[in-house]
């Protein structure tokens, strides 16, 4: 992929404007939906009228902070870092999973000013004013983590406004529930990356540039908007079709539904997270909302064949209702909470797995899934 090829839709305008950092901290309150307040300080870019608003969720990595703010999975979300320390080796344009960030938020207790790294570039607060992602360290994320843990993922307000105006716009906040956000971080033209030997239509519903790293070492792949129909799909002759990660409830994107469907024992099919979501309610399943979502690069995952586990990066809030699948065959599972983590469709060429394979960050383990694609889409050409 070039550098100027969308890792996922045009830049766009940032979404507050940008602004220097302050002479002194300026206090700042987070203000959650059940009323629960939280102290702590501006950073990155200030929101208009003091006020920035999303729904918030904890992230568990210990590094790969940068990947994590550029992917376009949190868009419509306020990220909570559990790890205390954010930012010691800084930011560095070789790291980002998208040109820009689509999150709301960003939250941790202690913001480094002073990275020490030689591909570092700026600072994580520096990177996030330059995109107008307004921020707050020197939070309790301790207690903040064991809230959410304990009451759920929910819409927030943070920012330097009164306590009443924060707590009414949280109120307010919609949070992700039969949004469409795919909408808001897919590309709006169709363009290539990789040159592998095989060829690959890839659905941008918020893929990351590790996705297209991978899958480009197998094959060349053509990104298309989410809402691409599926005879144009066709039309372009695939060996494979890849459907990727992205943010939000896939009950909101009937369209790619659609399309799934009528892709379906026509080309061989490949999905990761929101993929996997769109792939399972293709085949009859149906979706939830987790209490408070998997993010983060420790996760367990045992395969049904062979019981080997698996230590995989993830991040989603939605899962696939186990009693609902009928169509597919089960062939991972969350060793956290039973949550399925991976399908492989009846009779069709057609499997996905809800964590991230491709990592960026997290750990390797799951890559083979890449190979298993390449050997599937062999084995149908």
């Amino acid at each position: 992929m070039s550098a100027m090829s969308p890792a996922t839709g045009p830049a766009g305008p940032a979404p507050y404007p940008r602004s220097g950092p302050p002479a002194a901290p300026e206090p700042a309150l987070l203000v959650l939906a059940d009323g629960a307040v939280f102290e702590g300080e501006m950073a990155g870019a200030r929101p208009p009228g003091g006020v920035a608003t999303g729904e918030l969720v904890f992230n568990t990595v210990m590094s790969g902070y940068q990947e994590v703010i550029t992917d376009p999975s949190y868009a419509g979300q306020v990220i909570a870092f559990t790890y205390p320390h954010i930012g010691n080796y800084g930011m560095t344009p070789a790291d980002q999973e998208s040109l820009k960030p689509f999150c709301r938020g960003v939250v941790v207790r202690d913001l480094a000013v002073r990275p020490s790294n030689w591909r570092s570039s700026e600072t994580v607060g520096d990177f996030l004013t330059r995109f107008g992602v307004p921020a707050m360290t020197g939070v309790d994320t301790r207690r903040l983590t064991r809230h959410i843990r304990d009451a759920g993922a929910m819409p927030c307000a943070f920012g330097t406004a009164s306590e009443s105006e924060l707590a009414r716009a949280a109120a307010a906040e919609p949070g992700t529930d039969g949004i469409d956000m795919v909408a808001t971080v897919t590309t709006d033209r169709a363009y290539q990356a990789g040159s592998g030997p095989l060829r690959v239509v890839a659905y941008d519903f918020g893929i990351k540039r590790t996705i297209l790293d991978q899958l480009g070492q197998i094959a060349t792949v053509e990104v298309v908007p989410a809402s691409t129909p599926a005879a144009e799909v066709l039309e372009r002759h695939p060996d494979g079709v890849f459907l990727s990660n992205g943010p939000g409830d896939p009950a909101a994107v009937g369209y790619a539904v659609e399309a799934i469907g009528a892709l379906l024992d026509q080309v061989p099919v490949f999905g990761i997270c929101l993929g996997h979501q769109l792939l399972a309610t293709a085949l009859g399943a149906r979706t939830f909302k987790l209490p408070f979502g998997h993010h983060g690069g420790n996760h367990p995952v045992r395969r049904s064949s062979g019981g080997a586990v698996e230590i995989t990066s993830q991040n989603h809030s939605y899962a696939v209702t186990e009693d609902s699948l009928s169509g597919a065959d089960v062939t991972h599972v969350n060793l956290h909470d039973g949550v399925i983590e991976g399908i492989r469709a009846k009779g069709i060429p057609a499997f996905s797995v809800q964590y991230h394979p491709e990592a960026g960050p997290g750990p390797h383990d799951a890559r083979y899934l890449f190979e298993d694609f390449r050997q599937l889409m062999e084995a149908h050409r």
